[in-house]
């Protein structure tokens, strides 16, 4: 099963990645380390970190063991961020970035809410979930205003590099049908 490879919303468009992002992904977000602050992965220092994650986004499309998508503010057509997902039997999970100056602008949530309701639309899709830091608020909330149910703590989870080199706590949201 593989997804779209784009969708509208009143705000967004969500598409393929491309080598031709690097430098707006490299600005916007993947060198701030406020924004990598909770992520899996450390700022790049260099472009050449965030072409090879795109070359990355590339491979996964094709194997289909990943979708991520660029999220482009349509108004002006700005790279605001990425989401992606990834398929497991009747489970998708999913996680997200937004570059610093878009956040609290609701572009989060709209973006996790298209793909959520296009999982779950499909027939053997039942769940769609994700995890975040116990600190990280912000993208707790962006999964509550997305419909998805905290269902709890993953004790020693998750490793955020840019926290600590230990497991960290996660919240566990969730969404099924």
């Amino acid at each position: 099963m593989k997804p779209p490879e784009e969708f509208e919303t009143p705000q967004l468009r969500l598409r393929l990645p491309a080598l031709e992002d690097a430098p707006s992904i490299f600005d916007q977000y993947a060198r701030d380390p406020e924004v990598t602050r909770y992520l899996v992965w450390r700022p790049h220092r260099y472009i050449d970190e965030t072409r090879e994650f795109l070359r990355r986004c590339k491979a996964v499309w094709k194997d289909g063991s990943a979708f991520p998508w660029i999220i482009i503010r349509r108004a002006d057509e700005q790279l605001v961020g990425m989401i992606e997902i990834r398929i497991s039997g009747h489970t998708v999970s999913l996680g997200y970035v937004l570059a610093r100056s878009y956040w609290g602008k609701g572009y989060a949530p709209e973006a996790v809410e298209t793909v959520v309701d296009w999982a779950l639309g499909q027939s053997e899709i039942y769940r769609v979930w994700a995890v975040c830091d116990v600190e990280n608020r912000a993208s707790a909330r962006v999964l509550e205003k997305s419909r998805m149910v905290c269902e709890g703590t993953l004790h020693r989870w998750m490793i955020h590099p840019n926290r600590s080199d230990e497991p960290r706590d996660c919240y566990c949201y969730a969404i099924t049908k």
